[in-house]
């Protein structure tokens, strides 16, 4: 079979390399890829979000199935254009792909459908939501109701701070459109923590749990990024937590699609909320991989990821069984010095070669040239390591990132420890 990976980041090098492990896939080609991905299959120029020349690419290259990563081609409805020419597609329709493209039809679609899930007011004018903020505490939740990159969520501590976000986000537009309309949301208090399933929208199938660590600083302190880290599964999960899962978000979500008539062939991300008495709520839906919890989930997988995918786009995942490998994974996340603000890049990364042979490196933001391999993004690298606990992986990466080397590398220290 001849797979097309749409995306060029962590998340789908690591896809890739799942698929890599299958031995249905003959050939795995990439829109655009990286220089991780092309060490296994073809990368090829692109933009991820044209879907008429990823459609033209498809036909010419007699692609047998197409899986999408990012979340903007599947809300431009990339998956429906290619399933409508009878492809199989591992992505969501562009209507459910609205669960992640929109934070108000989310919580709107959580409220109608009994989905627990913190309390909100959806607003349109910078005047409206300042009124709206006396309806609310401190912490106040700020989202930018359309996407933005994983930078559209602030955590207000107080009303200035809550007043020059609305300011920014709807008057300055430091979001772009995505902030013409705005969610205020209670702050919940607790640990987050990231629940990942497959679906074909008729069955519905949770993966090993896995801990992000969002801020870029030590301690969880600093502004939210795309994610420093990851480990899998959560130290933190409390034990007895999948019949709540199941019985309170999973198959309300599930009936949820089936009456809103949304076509969901492909991974749902939940980002949870667990409080103190060990009740979740919804914090988001994401509607593709989670990056980098993806890294560290798929490396646990000992199933074929190639069959489950395409359960998934045939509606047959009742049909598949998903089995994982009992161990866990770390993932840590080196970052360019800077992020997530402004960062340099073109910097010569060294020391690729010279890790220990059970390191596995996905590729987040780099670029090659001449043979030799260069930042070219904010997440850099994802060093990833099994180990037979949390000590052993730990230890493993973070030996890992004194050998992997550019200049003003950053990273975290505390993965998988809060």
């Amino acid at each position: 079979m001849k797979v097309l990976v749409i995306g060029s980041g962590g998340r789908e090098h690591a896809i890739c390399y799942a698929l890599h492990q299958s031995q249905k896939v003959d050939e795995i080609h990439a829109i655009p890829g990286n220089p991780g991905i092309a060490k296994i299959g073809i990368c090829h120029p692109g933009n991820v979000e044209d879907i008429e020349g990823t459609l033209k690419f498809v036909k010419e290259n007699e692609i047998d199935f197409i899986v999408i990563g990012p979340e903007n081609p599947l809300c431009l409805g990339m998956a429906d254009a290619l399933r409508a020419e009878g492809y199989p597609v591992f992505g969501p329709t562009k209507k459910a792909a609205t669960l992640e493209g929109s934070k108000a039809f989310s919580k709107d679609f959580m409220i109608r459908h009994g989905i627990p899930t913190a309390a909100y007011k959806e607003v349109h004018s910078y005047d409206e939501a300042v009124e709206a903020l006396d309806e609310f505490s401190y912490p106040v939740v700020i989202k930018a109701d359309g996407l933005a990159a994983g930078k559209g969520v602030v955590i207000a501590e107080d009303r200035e701070m809550a007043l020059k976000t609305l300011n920014d986000m709807m008057n300055q537009h430091s979001m772009g459109d995505a902030g013409n309309t705005i969610v205020l949301e209670e702050f919940l208090e607790g640990f987050e923590c990231s629940l990942l399933c497959f679906t074909d929208g008729k069955t519905i199938v949770p993966m090993v749990s896995a801990k992000d660590h969002k801020q870029v600083f030590d301690g969880n302190k600093g502004p939210n990024t795309g994610g420093m880290g990851t480990v899998s599964p959560n130290p933190f999960l409390p034990e007895g937590m999948d019949k709540q899962f199941h019985e309170k978000i999973l198959q309300p979500f599930l009936k949820g699609l089936q009456e809103d008539e949304m076509d969901y062939r492909g991974v749902i991300f939940i980002g949870l909320m667990i409080d103190k008495n060990n009740v979740a709520k919804v914090l988001e839906f994401n509607v593709r991989f989670g990056d980098p919890e993806t890294q560290s989930i798929l490396l646990r997988l000992d199933s074929d990821f190639y069959d489950i995918m395409m359960a998934c786009a045939t509606q047959t995942l009742d049909s598949v069984e998903v089995k994982w490998k009992d161990e866990t994974v770390a993932c840590l996340v080196l970052a360019s010095g800077g992020y997530p603000g402004s960062y340099p890049k073109g910097l010569e990364i060294t020391g690729l070669d010279d890790v220990d042979e059970d390191i596995v490196i996905f590729h987040a933001g780099t670029k090659e040239e001449k043979g030799r391999i260069f930042t070219n993004g904010g997440r850099v690298l994802n060093l990833c390591a099994a180990g037979k606990n949390l000590e052993e992986a730990r230890a493993k990466v973070y030996k890992a990132a004194e050998v992997v080397d550019f200049e003003g590398k950053y990273y975290r220290h505390d993965i998988g420890l809060i």
